[in-house]
């Protein structure tokens, strides 16, 4: 088990997780005006081509992956930790067993 983290290192986490989540909220908040901008310049004056889907793909995978880092595979997340203690656990009983 972990030892408890002092109240300089819980400030600290606590801050780094809430920037990268302000982080992922910000970056969804431009993609979507920025995508928003760009079916409305597609449907009024650039072409019915519907290219405005490359960029909306292409970014929104981005913007998932970033969204895995942030919510899933951040430091102390819950799947990250559950990972991390199974993960523990393995290498204790490997060791027991030399």
């Amino acid at each position: 088990m972990p030892a408890p983290l002092s109240p300089e290192e819980i400030e600290h986490l606590a801050r780094r997780r809430a920037g990268a989540k302000m982080g992922w909220y910000i970056h969804a908040s431009v993609y979507l005006l920025v995508n928003l901008a760009l079916f409305a310049m597609s449907d009024f004056g650039f072409g019915h081509r519907h290219w405005q889907r490359f960029p909306l793909f292409g970014w929104g995978i981005g913007l998932a992956l970033h969204g895995i880092s942030v919510f899933m595979l951040g430091k102390g997340s819950a799947f990250r930790e559950r990972l991390v203690e199974r993960e523990r656990e393995r290498l204790r009983r490997e060791q027991e067993r030399r």
